[in-house]
């Protein structure tokens, strides 16, 4: 049986290998030209350690001076004495540079569909079926797509899981005035060629062990779509799953049909929709996402919460976490800054 590996480096970037049965996960890193560094190879120096960030795996042998009882259940790993059971991602504490791999390569495609969700938000469908293989990413993760025409790029979370037919999906925000946002408005066409580098980020869903809180802020909510579809994919995680979306306006809404039918697809999933501007034809949550987060059930279960959106709202999450002092959370988020060209 073959296994896919994610690496994930410190430097954001993330390459792909295929794993044998049985291989050690090092033997397959450098078979694939990904020369993590290593010296000893026996299970004693660390110096090949990485951290299991999902998947099933077991060790050879570790000597604990390498790897403390604590270091292994936080779950680092010696890729020298690594066996991957299933598909599985590792992270390195250190760049992809000093792999000696050049890291994501461009990759092609063609615009097969855009369909505007809401007023200020456009779902770009891309087909990259020209490729051979599947393109490989972690659900989470993003493309630096550059704009037809121009020479600028800009950074879409992927809204879907990895799929054979590469069939990609993309949230646009429609700003007033920026490079992608009027290309999608005046000039895109079925059949433009687009070129996108990817993967990219270190957003991206982990072993899930603990209840998993989600909070999207706009077009924030590409990355968890991803995510929702792997665990959907999956028949669930085992743990229950909310999900919290902010926006300005109830208009600026999109992908409700699919978000409720993760309630069918993920037992234990939840979702809490939040509109900071007042509405009176809105009868749900209105305010800040943090007025509406379960605090009690928070302190008594320890859980991990994602976060993606602007700025201003992660950091917000972030300092109500510490007001709060829950400690017993496990926080991975991504913030991305609004373009005005």
């Amino acid at each position: 049986m073959t296994h896919k590996v994610a690496f994930n480096f410190a430097d954001g970037k993330t390459l792909f290998c295929a794993v044998q049965g049985n291989e050690v996960l090092l033997d397959a890193a450098l078979r694939a030209g990904i020369k993590i560094p290593l010296d000893c190879r026996e299970g004693v120096c660390a110096t090949c350690q990485g951290r299991c960030e999902s998947g099933l795996y077991t060790q050879d042998y570790v000597d604990d001076e390498a790897l403390s009882a604590s270091d292994l259940a936080q779950r680092k790993v010696l890729t020298c004495q690594t066996r991957v059971q299933s598909d599985a991602a590792f992270y390195f504490d250190f760049d992809s540079t000093l792999c000696h791999t050049a890291g994501p390569r461009e990759q092609r495609g063609i615009v097969s569909a855009v369909v505007q969700v809401s007023p200020t938000t456009a779902i770009l469908h891309v087909d990259a079926s020209a490729h051979a293989q599947s393109l490989d990413f972690l659900p989470g993760q993003y493309a630096r797509i550059q704009v037809p025409g121009t020479d600028h790029k800009r950074s879409y979370s992927f809204a879907n899981q990895p799929s054979s037919g590469n069939q990609l999906q993309f949230l646009i925000r429609l700003l007033p005035d920026g490079a992608m946002s009027n290309y999608i408005r005046e000039r895109c066409q079925i059949g433009d060629a687009l070129r996108f580098e990817a993967p990219l980020g270190a957003f991206y869903l982990r072993h899930i062990t603990r209840p998993l809180v989600m909070v999207a802020g706009g077009t924030g909510l590409s990355a968890f779509l991803g995510m929702l579809d792997d665990i959907a994919e999956r028949g669930g995680c085992g743990q229950p799953v909310h999900l919290y979306y902010g926006v300005r306006q109830k208009v600026d809404l999109c992908e409700l049909e699919r978000i409720a039918s993760y309630s069918k697809r993920i037992p234990g999933f939840r979702f809490t929709p939040v509109i900071s501007d007042v509405d009176r034809q809105w009868s749900g949550q209105c305010g800040y996402v943090t007025e509406h987060f379960d605090v009690a059930n928070l302190r008594d279960t320890p859980f991990d919460m994602y976060l993606c959106g602007p700025p201003p709202m992660v950091e917000s999450v972030k300092s109500w976490l510490k007001e709060q002092g829950l400690e017993n959370s496990h926080l991975y988020y991504e913030k991305f800054a609004q373009s005005n060209t």
